[in-house]
């Protein structure tokens, strides 16, 4: 009995620590988080650190202490190194972010002016209001710096030359183009230049036509002259004899009239004997540039047989953008040169600046008169022309690569000691091909980031974003 007795002694007891063990598994189990089973508490006895946070590239607002993929477009998440900070209680500092506008923020959950679930997010502390919308001043540790290239230049004061550079057209000299065609009927029996592209001389025949107009314009003349001649042999009288020098200039003043020269009309006098064809010489020395004069061809009054171009000047025809038109003044001097020239320029100077603008292109076309003397600029060939102005006096400049252009501003990132980058705003000026006039928002002496500034630009972005430093508008009160 004592050993029946003890048995059930033990039975007893080591199922009340069964069943004690079982109840507090269960329990246990039952106030573990979801997703969290098995895991332990930290070494610390703390939470898990939050000095380093994640966010998605493609939607700075979305952020999270825990490395993963965006909800949003299941891009991987980016770690941010955010300074170790006294924050507030996060019930009270965490605000919502629409994922599509950053700077639509509100104080509670709800969904933003698109119909999207709004995102929690940390805003951190309140910082200033930043010397630029949208900016904020950051921190690039020095090995970032380096990794990124970042590199700088001093504001300085420079003398700059107003510059501009715009693309153009060779044209011919519209002032030194002429025409030749004739003011009588005929038919061209002989052709001494017969080519397009051919170089003719002032005086150089051209062509022969025959024209019975023209023989009879001779023969007038020739009748005219011997009359003149017997009345003054015959002594007749001093009215008479004006009468007949009168018709006798009238027969020469017909022929110069159809382009005769004053040289035909003197050999056909003294030779007496009417020619059958006139010569037609070259107005003007150049190039022949047009040619419709066939040989045996029909030639009507007035039809043009050739076109000829004097290329010893030329003109340029530059296209300059309407917002730079004001730029381009008569008399400005411009260099031109040829895309495929090897280092030739052209010295000339701003003729004309026409008053309309071409609608396709919205240019204006502004003329250079620029000397030709070795034929090298051809009409239609393409070149670059580059306007110079009048230097100014010395002003606050810095590099090119410095500005960043938004469109609506220009800013530039100021380095200062710690790896700290301050954005600005600048007002601007002239522009030449390295340096950019600045007239406010810089100090001399000062350093701006000219490489890697668009990587500085987007981190600014980002934490001005984050900090809900982008002037949002708050939604849902």
């Amino acid at each position: 009995m004592k050993t029946s007795a003890w048995i059930g002694l033990a039975g007893f007891v080591l199922g009340a620590l069964l069943a004690g063990g079982t109840a507090t598994w269960w329990v246990g189990r039952a106030s573990a988080p979801e997703g969290h089973e098995g895991h332990a508490p930290s070494a610390t006895g703390g939470e898990p650190s939050q000095s380093t946070r994640y966010f998605c590239p493609m939607h700075p607002a979305y952020s999270s202490d825990l490395p993963g993929e965006c909800p949003i477009c299941n891009m991987r998440l980016v770690p941010i190194e955010e300074e170790p900070a006294e924050l507030e209680p996060a019930e009270s500092r965490r605000i919502y972010r629409s994922t599509m506008n950053p700077d639509e923020v509100s104080d509670r959950p709800g969904k933003d002016s698109m119909g999207m679930e709004m995102v929690p997010v940390d805003p951190g502390p309140d910082p200033a209001e930043p010397a630029v919308p949208g900016y904020a001043t950051v921190n690039v540790p020095a090995h970032k710096q380096q990794y990124i290239g970042v590199r700088s230049a001093p504001v300085e004061r420079r003398t700059l030359q107003e510059e501009l550079q715009t693309v153009a057209t060779v044209a011919y000299d519209e002032t030194a183009l002429s025409f030749v065609n004739t003011k009588i009927a005929g038919w061209i029996e002989k052709l001494y230049v017969d080519r397009t592209g051919q170089s003719v001389r002032r005086g150089e025949p051209l062509l022969e036509i025959y024209s019975p107009d023209l023989v009879a314009a001779q023969e007038e003349l020739l009748v005219a002259k011997g009359h003149l001649e017997r009345l003054r042999q015959g002594g007749a009288l001093p009215r008479a004899i004006e009468q007949a020098e009168a018709l006798l200039v009238d027969s020469r003043r017909r022929l110069e009239l159809w382009d005769v020269s004053g040289e035909q009309i003197r050999t056909l006098e003294a030779s007496g004997t009417v020619t059958r064809t006139i010569t037609m010489v070259a107005p003007v020395s150049g190039f022949v540039v047009e040619k419709t004069a066939l040989l045996g061809k029909q030639v009507p009054p007035g039809e043009n047989l050739y076109r000829i171009a004097d290329l010893s000047t030329v003109w340029v025809l530059a296209k300059v953008y309407e917002q730079d038109v004001s730029r381009v003044r008569p008399g400005l001097a411009a260099r031109v040169t040829l895309p495929h020239g090897a280092g030739s320029s052209y010295e000339g100077r701003v003729d004309y600046v026409y008053p309309y603008l071409d609608p396709a292109t919205r240019t204006v076309d502004v003329r250079i008169v620029v000397p030709n003397p070795d034929g090298s600029l051809r009409p239609e060939m393409y070149a670059n022309v580059r306007f110079r102005g009048p230097a100014g006096s010395p002003s606050l400049v810095v590099p090119n690569e410095a500005i960043l252009d938004t469109g609506e501003r220009r800013i530039a990132f100021v380095r200062h000691p710690a790896g700290t980058f301050e954005p600005r705003e600048l007002t601007v000026g002239l522009r030449t091909r390295e340096f950019t006039q600045v007239l406010a928002g810089l100090s001399e002496g000062e350093e701006v980031v000219t490489s890697g500034n668009f990587l500085i630009d987007s981190e600014s972005r980002l934490k001005a974003a984050l900090s809900g430093m982008g002037g949002g508008h708050k939604h849902g009160g």
